[in-house]
């Protein structure tokens, strides 16, 4: 088994350690297939990143061994990757990776990086967030084809208020609808405007959807994620790889293919076929920004005439004005 070898990804050599080694046991994936997986799909990887903090969530070991989210960056951090300082929730500051160019996305694969989760904004403006990123959460009961039903109920109320939104899977039960905005508002507005979306969506489905917080008042039905647009959280990157032991793919997806589609569809094996054949749907968000103004509106509304207040920050977040107790319902009641 070779110890390392020398990846050319455009201009820069990359080394990779171990490639050999055995990252995903059940079709018996390993380092040097992830690699080449990422060298097949690393432009359109690069899209969701370039020049956005990322946290990149390593498993030196494969997926049967331990993992951590590696927020700052590495001491061996190369010169000619860029970084950009971030603020945490608690106050405190970080410099984390910035992708603009393949070769990070190779230079993190052989850190043991499966899968990038970058933030919602540009390093040139670390706090105001230019996507609206939707996530729709299958709760025990439910599943992808409920996120499905979620999602192209999504499309109509997005539609409602001037907005465009492209999925794609999340690699796991779930589906993502990103909506790229206008970097001029921000995380708490942002964050303002997926739950108002969410209790949109909520109405028209009440059946199925919930924003609903804790777990014990969701039952069987989708849960938009809201506090994935909260300050410090973030999803997995369109092609990223997931530890899972098909090693399935977070996919963008067209909207008129998500009806059909199925997340063990879309695999380190058969992604980068896809991506050659269709091109990458995630392509277009580029050439959009759109204005959050008509949601800021519906979020007024919600709280003046419905009397519909902020709900619940996760619990690492500084308590936020009008929040309410962070204090499971069932244990409240106890008190």
């Amino acid at each position: 088994m070779a110890e390392a070898v020398e990846l050319r990804v455009g201009e820069r050599a990359v080394r990779l350690s171990n490639p050999g080694k055995v990252y995903y046991p059940g079709p018996g994936y390993t380092k040097g297939d992830v690699a080449e997986y990422y060298l097949a799909v690393a432009d359109a990887a690069l899209r969701g990143l370039r020049d956005r903090p990322t946290t990149l969530q390593r498993f030196p070991d494969g997926v049967g061994g331990e993992f951590f989210y590696q927020k700052r960056a590495p001491k061996n951090t190369p010169d000619w990757l860029p970084t950009a300082r971030i603020a945490f929730p608690s106050g405190r500051f970080a410099d984390e990776i910035c992708p603009t160019e393949p070769a990070a996305v190779l230079w993190a694969v052989n850190l043991g990086c499966l899968t990038f989760h970058p933030w919602p904004v540009r390093r040139a403006d670390p706090d105001h967030p230019d996507e609206l990123r939707l996530d729709l959460d299958p709760q025990p009961g439910t599943d992808f084809a409920d996120a499905v039903r979620a999602a192209y109920e999504l499309r109509e109320v997005l539609a409602e208020y001037g907005l465009r939104g492209w999925p794609k899977t999340s690699g796991g039960r779930g589906l993502h609808v990103y909506v790229p905005i206008e970097p001029r508002w921000t995380f708490a507005e942002v964050r303002g405007c997926a739950i108002a979306l969410g209790r949109a969506l909520e109405r028209r489905m009440p059946e199925r959807v919930t924003t609903a917080w804790w777990k014990e008042e969701r039952g069987s039905k989708i849960f938009v994620d809201y506090n994935q647009m909260a300050r410090d959280r973030t999803i997995a990157s369109a092609y990223s790889l997931r530890a899972r032991p098909e090693a399935t793919v977070s996919t963008p997806l067209g909207w008129a293919e998500l009806a059909d589609a199925h997340p063990r569809d879309f695999t380190l094996r058969t992604v980068p076929a896809r991506l050659a054949e269709l091109g990458d749907p995630f392509a277009e968000l580029d050439g959009h920004a759109f204005g959050l103004e008509p949601v800021l509106e519906l979020a007024e509304r919600q709280h003046r005439e419905e009397g519909l207040g902020e709900l619940p920050y996760p619990p690492d977040h500084p308590k936020a004005p009008g929040e309410p107790r962070r204090v499971q319902p069932s244990r409240a009641r106890r008190d």
